[in-house]
Protein backbone atom coordinates (compact mmCIF):
# COMPACT_ATOMS: atom_id res chain seq x y z
CA UNK A 1 0.00 0.00 0.00
CA UNK A 2 0.95 3.67 -0.29
CA UNK A 3 1.49 6.10 2.25
CA UNK A 4 -1.90 7.86 1.44
CA UNK A 5 -3.76 4.17 1.82
CA UNK A 6 -3.63 1.53 4.07
CA UNK A 7 -5.72 -1.58 4.45
CA UNK A 8 -6.00 -4.97 5.50
CA UNK A 9 -8.44 -7.95 5.83
CA UNK A 10 -10.15 -10.45 8.05
CA UNK A 11 -12.63 -13.42 8.35
CA UNK A 12 -16.07 -12.81 9.80
CA UNK A 13 -18.60 -14.92 9.50
CA UNK A 14 -17.75 -16.26 6.36
CA UNK A 15 -16.61 -13.48 4.61
CA UNK A 16 -13.37 -11.91 3.99
CA UNK A 17 -13.78 -7.95 4.67
CA UNK A 18 -10.89 -5.61 3.33
CA UNK A 19 -10.74 -2.49 5.16
CA UNK A 20 -8.77 0.58 4.10
CA UNK A 21 -7.61 3.91 5.57
CA UNK A 22 -6.34 7.35 4.02
CA UNK A 23 -7.29 8.57 0.07
CA UNK A 24 -8.15 5.99 -2.78
CA UNK A 25 -6.91 7.91 -5.86
CA UNK A 26 -4.84 7.57 -8.91
CA UNK A 27 -1.60 7.03 -6.71
CA UNK A 28 -2.92 4.46 -5.38
CA UNK A 29 -5.19 2.50 -7.28
CA UNK A 30 -2.85 -0.10 -8.17
CA UNK A 31 -1.74 -1.21 -5.32
CA UNK A 32 -5.44 -1.60 -3.87
CA UNK A 33 -6.06 -3.38 -7.26
CA UNK A 34 -3.14 -5.36 -6.89
CA UNK A 35 -3.67 -6.04 -3.24
CA UNK A 36 -7.23 -7.10 -4.03
CA UNK A 37 -6.53 -9.73 -6.41
CA UNK A 38 -3.95 -11.17 -4.48
CA UNK A 39 -6.41 -11.71 -1.76
CA UNK A 40 -9.25 -12.68 -4.37
CA UNK A 41 -7.28 -15.47 -6.19
CA UNK A 42 -5.67 -17.28 -2.77
CA UNK A 43 -9.32 -17.60 -1.49
CA UNK A 44 -13.40 -17.87 -2.74
CA UNK A 45 -15.23 -16.04 0.38
CA UNK A 46 -18.01 -13.29 -0.03
CA UNK A 47 -16.06 -9.95 0.01
CA UNK A 48 -16.91 -6.86 1.98
CA UNK A 49 -15.18 -3.62 1.38
CA UNK A 50 -15.43 -1.40 4.16
CA UNK A 51 -14.74 1.92 3.01
CA UNK A 52 -15.66 3.87 6.32
CA UNK A 53 -11.91 5.61 6.30
CA UNK A 54 -11.79 6.55 3.33
CA UNK A 55 -11.13 10.62 3.30
CA UNK A 56 -11.14 10.95 -0.48
CA UNK A 57 -12.05 8.76 -3.74
CA UNK A 58 -11.62 10.05 -7.07
CA UNK A 59 -12.58 8.15 -10.61
CA UNK A 60 -9.38 5.81 -10.31
CA UNK A 61 -10.73 4.76 -6.85
CA UNK A 62 -14.49 3.92 -8.22
CA UNK A 63 -12.87 2.49 -11.56
CA UNK A 64 -10.50 0.22 -9.23
CA UNK A 65 -13.32 -0.83 -6.97
CA UNK A 66 -15.48 -1.59 -9.98
CA UNK A 67 -12.87 -3.67 -11.46
CA UNK A 68 -13.10 -5.61 -7.92
CA UNK A 69 -16.47 -6.07 -8.32
CA UNK A 70 -16.43 -7.48 -12.16
CA UNK A 71 -13.58 -9.89 -10.46
CA UNK A 72 -16.43 -11.21 -7.67
CA UNK A 73 -19.16 -11.62 -10.30
CA UNK A 74 -16.54 -13.77 -12.45
CA UNK A 75 -16.10 -15.79 -9.56
CA UNK A 76 -19.63 -15.66 -8.11
CA UNK A 77 -19.16 -14.38 -5.28
CA UNK A 78 -21.14 -11.91 -3.36
CA UNK A 79 -19.56 -8.39 -3.26
CA UNK A 80 -20.89 -5.70 -0.58
CA UNK A 81 -19.10 -2.01 -0.06
CA UNK A 82 -19.84 -0.25 3.12
CA UNK A 83 -18.82 3.54 3.02
CA UNK A 84 -19.11 7.00 4.96
CA UNK A 85 -21.23 9.85 3.60
CA UNK A 86 -18.54 11.00 0.92
CA UNK A 87 -17.57 7.44 -0.38
CA UNK A 88 -21.52 6.94 -0.59
CA UNK A 89 -22.27 10.56 -2.23
CA UNK A 90 -19.19 9.91 -4.71
CA UNK A 91 -20.78 6.07 -6.14
CA UNK A 92 -24.40 7.65 -5.96
CA UNK A 93 -22.95 10.47 -7.71
CA UNK A 94 -21.99 7.95 -10.96
CA UNK A 95 -24.51 6.18 -10.16
CA UNK A 96 -23.05 2.73 -8.99
CA UNK A 97 -24.90 1.93 -5.64
CA UNK A 98 -26.62 -1.12 -6.90
CA UNK A 99 -24.06 -2.51 -8.95
CA UNK A 100 -21.77 -1.98 -5.96
CA UNK A 101 -24.09 -3.01 -3.53
CA UNK A 102 -24.03 -0.28 -1.52
CA UNK A 103 -24.71 -0.75 2.46
CA UNK A 104 -24.99 1.59 5.23
CA UNK A 105 -22.70 -0.29 7.98
CA UNK A 106 -20.24 -3.14 8.24
CA UNK A 107 -22.39 -5.56 10.39
CA UNK A 108 -25.33 -4.87 7.67
CA UNK A 109 -23.41 -6.02 4.96
CA UNK A 110 -21.77 -8.96 6.34
CA UNK A 111 -25.45 -9.94 7.63
CA UNK A 112 -26.57 -9.34 3.67
CA UNK A 113 -23.98 -11.35 2.53
CA UNK A 114 -24.06 -14.44 5.10
CA UNK A 115 -27.95 -14.93 4.38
Amino acid sequence: MTVSLRGGFEKKKGCLVFYFTGQLDAYSEKQFTDFLDKSFSSNKLPIVLDLTKIDFIDSSGLGAIVHSAKQCRKSKRSFVVVGNARVIQTIKLVRLEEFLKVSSDLNTAINQIAA
